[in-house]
C-alpha cells in the first residue's frame, strides 16, 4: 500500500518495504552481483552471501536491492492512485537497511487538469477564397513556365531575364568563405535569389569573360560572419540562355493535360482550385475553433512537460533534416545560433502545442468521445499499409499496447465534433485608413 500528498501538479508518493521484503530484495542482488566479489580463498562468485556482508558492507548490494524494491512498488502505486506522470521520479530514502527495510518517497510531476470554458458552439472565422479567372490564368501560366524551353544565346551580352551560366567565388578581405562558391549554376537575372546588386553586375558581359563584383550582405543576412560585410565575387560566364514559352492553345493543354482543348483544362483548374480552396477553408476554420476553444480553457502546465515537448519537436527537425542530408547542428551553426538559443525559440510553440493537447483529451472526456475496436481495426490498416505490412501483423504486434492509437482516434474525432458545433463567422474587413488632405 502507498499514500500521496498532492500540490499542485507535484505529487509526492510515500512508500516502504519490509525488512523480510528487503531481505529478499538483497539477497536476489547477491544473486545476480556475486560474480563480480572476490574475496581470498574463494573462487570468484562462490563466497557465501554473510562473507560478502562482513567484507564489502551491505551498501555494496543496495543499488540493484532498491530497483527491485522500488520498481514494482511504484508502478503498483501509479495504478492504485491512477496518476498521469509526466515527469522522471525523483526518489528520496529515508531509511534503509537489512534490519529495518526501506522508506522512501517518489516525487513527481503529474498531467494537470484543465478547466474548460466554453467549447461547444464557439463562434470561429471562416475564410473561403474563391478561385477566380484570374488565379486560373496565374496556373496556366505557371505551367507555360515550367514546360518553357532553355534556348542558348551566344551573339549578344547578358541581358535581364537572361538564364546565366556561372562559376563564381566569394572573398572577404580577401579570404574565401564558405558557402561562397560554386560551379556550373544557372542564374536567372531578375530573380533576387542572390544578394543585392549580384545579378545586375552580370548584365552586358559575354560568354567565357571572367571579371569580378562587388557587392555588401545586407545587415540582416542570415551568417553572422557576413553581416554587412562587403565581398568580391570572382565570376566566370559560361553560357547564356533565353526561356521560350509554348502558346497558350489547344495543343498546349494537349501536350501538359488529359484535355483536348484549353476551354477544358482551365475548367479543370478552376475545379482544382475550388477544392483546393474548400479544403483550405475547413482546414483553417478547424484550427481557428481549436484556437478558441483552447483560449477559453485554463490550465497550468509544468515546465516539464514544455521541456519534453520541445525536445520532441527538435527530434522532428532533425529528423527532416537528415532526410535532406542536413544535420541539425550544422545548420545551427552556420545560422549562428546554439542550441540552446533554438531551444528558447521553440518554447512558445511547445508551450502551445501541449496546452492544445490537453485541452483537446479534456475536450474528448467531456463529450464522451471514445475509440472503438473497428476504429482501431480501421486505423491500424492505415498505418499498416504505409509500413507495407498487413493488418493482421500489425495488430498483432501491438497487441494490449494500442493505446497510442486509441489516443489519436479521439483526439480527431474531438476536433472533429468540436468543428461540426462551431458556428462560423464572416472574417472582419481590415479597417482602411482614410487619407486626409491637408
Amino acid at each position: 500500500m502507498s499514500s500521496i500528498e498532492k500540490k499542485d501538479n507535484i505529487v509526492v508518493i510515500s512508500l516502504e518495504a519490509s525488512a523480510e521484503e528487503f531481505k529478499d530484495a538483497m539477497m536476489k542482488s547477491f544473486n545476480k552481483n556475486k560474480n563480480r566479489f572476490q574475496i581470498p580463498g574463494f573462487r570468484k562468485g562462490k563466497a557465501p552471501y554473510k562473507l560478502v556482508m562482513q567484507y564489502y558492507g551491505e551498501g555494496a548490494l543496495y543499488d540493484d536491492a532498491i530497483d527491485f524494491i522500488v520498481n514494482p512498488q511504484y508502478s503498483e502505486a501509479i495504478k492504485e492512485h491512477d496518476l498521469k506522470v509526466v515527469s522522471r521520479p525523483e526518489l528520496d530514502i529515508q531509511e534503509i537497511g537489512e534490519d529495518k527495510g526501506m522508506k522512501y518517497t517518489i516525487t513527481v510531476t503529474v498531467k494537470p487538469e484543465v478547466e474548460l470554458g466554453q467549447y461547444e458552439g464557439v463562434e470561429a472565422t471562416y475564410r473561403y477564397v474563391a478561385p477566380t479567372d484570374e488565379t486560373v490564368e496565374n496556373e496556366l501560366k505557371r505551367q507555360q513556365e515550367r514546360n518553357g524551353r532553355k534556348v542558348p544565346v551566344e551573339d549578344r551580352a547578358v541581358a535581364d531575364g537572361d538564364i546565366v551560366t556561372i562559376d563564381y567565388e566569394g572573398f572577404v578581405d580577401g579570404v574565401a568563405f564558405d558557402g561562397g562558391k560554386d560551379e556550373g549554376y544557372d542564374l536567372t537575372i531578375g530573380s533576387n535569389s542572390f544578394i543585392p546588386g549580384f545579378e545586375e553586375q552580370l548584365i552586358g558581359h559575354n560568354i567565357d569573360e571572367e571579371f569580378p563584383i562587388t557587392v555588401t550582405f545586407p545587415e540582416d543576412y542570415h551568417a553572422e560572419n557576413l553581416k554587412g560585410k562587403e565581398a568580391t565575387f570572382q565570376i566566370k560566364i559560361h553560357a547564356i540562355k533565353v526561356k521560350e514559352l509554348p502558346e497558350l492553345n489547344d495543343d498546349f493543354a494537349k501536350d501538359v493535360s488529359e484535355f483536348d482543348t484549353l476551354d477544358e483544362y482551365k475548367a479543370d483548374i478552376m475545379k482544382t482550385q475550388s477544392e483546393q480552396a474548400e479544403k483550405a477553408a475547413k482546414d483553417s476554420f478547424e484550427n481557428e475553433v481549436v484556437k478558441v476553444v483552447c483560449e477559453n480553457a485554463k490550465v497550468d502546465i509544468p515546465s516539464c512537460m514544455v521541456d519534453t515537448e520541445v525536445d520532441n519537436m527538435i527530434d522532428e527537425q532533425s529528423y527532416r533534416m537528415r532526410a535532406q542530408g542536413i544535420a541539425l547542428e550544422t545548420y545551427l551553426q552556420y545560422m549562428g545560433q546554439t542550441m540552446d538559443e533554438y531551444k528558447l525559440g521553440l518554447r512558445t510553440m511547445a508551450e502551445t502545442r501541449v496546452k492544445t493537447s490537453l485541452v483537446i483529451e479534456a475536450c474528448g472526456k467531456a463529450m464522451n468521445i471514445e475509440a472503438t475496436d473497428a476504429d482501431v481495426e480501421e486505423e491500424a490498416e492505415k498505418i499498416a499499409s504505409q509500413y507495407g505490412m498487413k493488418k493482421e501483423d500489425f495488430l498483432a504486434r501491438i497487441a494490449g499496447n494500442d493505446q497510442f492509437i486509441r489516443d489519436s482516434i479521439v483526439g480527431r474525432k474531438t476536433v472533429d465534433a468540436l468543428t461540426e458545433k462551431a458556428k462560423k463567422v464572416e472574417p472582419k474587413e481590415e479597417a482602411k485608413e482614410e487619407k486626409t488632405e491637408e
